[in-house]
């Protein structure tokens, strides 16, 4: 079964910076897609970076250019660099992974994942 644990949430004042960490446990494939997703109160949960195997990087426009995803494959660990935080980022942060390449045009939906975290909670206010 594999497992994945997020962490690296906390509160921060708008402008400021966190660093999410994901990490995945037993599982031993090469083939994969592997994505961030948040879900704010009220509204439904959106997938807002993805990282595949074949080095593709993609973002939800909302947070592209200001948040990074990264991985190190040697600690089996997904990271999601977060920098020049506004209130309407705070919501319930999520990993996901799936083992294959997703298509570029669906990599972001929720449907196409198998596994997720339980979620770490980013909450940005002054």
């Amino acid at each position: 079964q594999v497992q994945l644990e997020e962490s690296g949430g906390g509160s921060v004042q708008p402008g400021g910076s966190l660093r999410l960490s994901c990490t995945i446990s037993r599982y031993t494939y090469n083939t994969y897609s592997m994505a961030w997703f948040r879900e704010a109160p009220g509204k439904e949960r959106e997938g807002i970076a993805i990282i595949d195997s074949g080095g593709f990087t993609g973002y939800k426009d909302s947070v592209k250019g200001r948040f990074t995803i990264s991985e190190d494959n040697a600690k089996k660990t997904l990271y999601l660099q977060m920098n020049n935080l506004k209130p309407e980022d705070t919501a319930m942060y999520y990993c996901a992974v799936i083992f294959r390449i997703l298509p570029r045009l669906s990599n972001l939906e929720e449907r196409n994942y198998s596994y997720f975290g339980q979620g770490t909670q980013v909450t940005v206010s002054a």
